[in-house]
């Protein structure tokens, strides 16, 4: 009986995996505004872009899920699981928060093998676009040049005005996802994290080891699942 715990351990730290998961597209996403921090939810597309994102993970079983404390990227995460072949339930927990995480406690065994635990933190958020935040993206090109918006977007170093470029994004994400989420990864589990564009490129540059050149042109769609492999600390994309 051992020798199987033991092989059945084995087998199941060889299948962790991290799903990367952008937000369904939010109303002003659709709308073309640059939205940073503005806690805007999901558009009717994004809320379908949420459904069929989830269909291609609804086999891959779920330890634990992060997400930003942003509604966009809350609100897709329930919507993911919607078709789960787990059938689990993603429960939003709130360590440290007073009676929200103490009289949020489940007694019963039944209910609490029925959840997928659910952690939020600003670290996952998209990057802060400062006076950019509600700004049409298009009359902002015509009124700095497309180029300059787009450094502004894309590059690594450069931030908008009184905003957050990526390296400063970075620099709150990257420690995060180190130190909560990495560890679940390195026992095993496979996470799911529900993020924004920034975010994730953010991971993503630091797990495929991109310069800062390559990843101005690097794009995170909305609602389509990246997912790799974690095995003895080497990542693979699948």
């Amino acid at each position: 009986m051992g020798v199987s715990v033991k092989l059945l351990k084995k087998e199941k730290r060889m299948s962790a995996k991290l799903i990367l998961l952008r937000h369904g597209q939010s109303i002003w996403n659709k709308e073309n505004f640059f939205t940073g921090w503005v806690d805007i939810p999901l558009s009717e597309e994004g809320i379908q872009e949420s459904i069929e994102g989830g269909e291609k993970i609804k086999d891959i079983p779920i330890d634990v899920i992060y997400t930003s404390s942003l509604i966009r990227a809350q609100m897709t995460v329930p919507l993911a699981l919607l078709h789960h072949s787990s059938k689990k339930i993603p429960v939003f927990l709130h360590p440290g928060e007073g009676k929200l995480e103490t009289w949020g406690k489940v007694y019963g065994k039944e209910a609490a093998r029925q959840l997928i635990p659910v952690y939020a933190s600003p670290a996952l958020n998209e990057r802060m676009y400062g006076k950019l935040q509600g700004l049409n993206k298009a009359e902002t090109a015509a009124k700095y040049g497309a180029d300059q918006v787009q450094t502004w977007r894309r590059s690594f170093d450069t931030s908008p005005p009184e905003g957050e470029s990526l390296a400063m994004t970075a620099k709150r994400t990257l420690p995060y996802f180190q130190e909560q989420i990495v560890p679940h990864l390195e026992k095993g589990e496979t996470v799911l994290v529900s993020a924004h564009g920034n975010s994730i490129r953010a991971i993503v540059m630091q797990l495929e080891n991109l310069s800062k050149e390559a990843v101005v042109s690097l794009e995170i769609p909305t609602g389509d699942p990246l997912i790799y492999s974690f095995h003895k600390g080497r990542w693979k994309k699948e």
